[in-house]
């Protein structure tokens, strides 16, 4: 009979924990499209990243940020370091120390080293080791999440994202299942020090690059499974439109090769619950609150997306088997290699481009 009572007890707890316990997050509801098959089709499971190699020592943490340049790869780190290494990661150089969480890197053609620092704003390194805070709000409204940057061929523009201005860095989780949309595409002009809104009510602003001759940008949303563009010259510049939808996962970061093809890390497949409740905000809410106390339900499995210039997929790399290198947050051509970057892992990584290519 005590028993019986203690049971009762520990479900009544439980089910007041996930009812009551204070949380900020607001859950907005949303329809997500059905999530594409990872079985079948354009996105079907693989091992092909299983290839992918060990880049240098597996002593850093979260090399989240590739910038690749003449024979050696920068890279941003969970301690706010800012790493300088040879391609095959033996040899090392710290640049600077953000104080943050430098999450994107871009070189301006001037030299300088431009960082989207998820804690400090968009920040600016000069060949001297000094650091510049460029900006931290648009419109009265500051940076909750600097996320990722890309500078234009002439250097007049940075154009980067703020995944979130009411969700801090670390606090991903809480912004995608809130789906707030309060993410945004942002441009800094270096001539006159001022930054614009190009496009807001984002679901959790992600990646960023410019697409050939600058003509748009693109800009992952995360939250919902998409990569928007904003058409920066021509007959549609100064609108924006979808350059592809439903993705089979959570894209994370992104880059152009200068050519011909983007590369899209995606951070983990579609979570089904996450989808399933998307209608159901006090579900969602009481799914935040266990997330306190239980892991996280995320796939551990690498997965990166190659994508033509009308947004066709023409790669597919994946890696589910255990030991995988995952999250893969940054994907990044070079010469005959593709990189890969970590917000989690304690190594780079990279496979020859043609059998990424196959």
């Amino acid at each position: 009979m005590k028993l019986r009572h203690l049971i009762l007890l520990l479900v009544i707890l439980i089910l007041a924990f996930l009812l009551l316990m204070p949380t900020k997050v607001e859950p907005v509801a949303w329809k997500p499209q059905t999530a594409p098959s990872l079985t079948e089709g354009v996105y079907a499971d693989n091992q092909r990243l299983k290839s992918a190699k060990q880049v240098g020592p597996g002593d850093i943490e979260g090399p989240e940020a590739l910038l690749l340049e003449e024979d050696f790869l920068i890279t941003g780190l969970h301690d706010g370091r800012l790493l300088r290494t040879s391609l095959d990661g033996q040899q090392r150089q710290v640049l600077a120390d953000t104080g943050g969480r430098p999450l994107g890197l871009a070189r301006h053609p001037n030299g300088l080293l431009v960082i989207a620092d998820g804690v400090k704003g968009l920040l600016s390194l000069d060949a001297q080791g000094r650091l510049t805070a460029l900006t931290t709000e648009a419109n009265g409204l500051k940076f909750g999440f600097t996320d990722d940057v890309a500078i234009d061929k002439s250097g007049h523009y940075a154009y980067f994202s703020d995944a979130s201005s009411r969700w801090g860095y670390g606090h991903d989780g809480e912004a995608i299942i809130e789906h707030g949309g309060d993410g945004r595409l942002l441009r800094y002009d270096f001539q006159t020090g001022k930054t614009s809104v190009l496009l807001d009510k984002l679901e959790f602003a992600n990646g960023v690059t410019l697409g050939p001759e600058d003509a748009y940008v693109l800009v992952n949303e995360t939250g919902a499974y998409r990569i928007s563009r904003y058409w920066l010259t021509g007959p549609k510049a100064g609108t924006h439109d979808l350059f592809i939808d439903n993705l089979p996962g959570l894209p994370d970061n992104l880059a152009f090769n200068g050519r011909d093809r983007f590369w899209v890390a995606l951070y983990t497949p579609r979570n089904p619950l996450l989808d399933g409740t998307a209608g159901h905000p006090f579900v969602r809410k009481m799914i935040v609150r266990a997330m306190t106390v239980v892991p996280k339900p995320v796939e551990k499995r690498g997965f990166v997306l190659g994508l033509d210039l009308d947004g066709k997929v023409i790669a597919n790399l994946q890696d589910a088997s255990d030991g995988n290198y995952s999250p893969i947050t940054t994907a990044r051509e070079y010469g005959d290699w593709l990189y890969f970057g970590s917000l989690k892992a304690t190594h780079m990584a990279r496979m020859p481009l043609d059998a990424a290519l196959k």
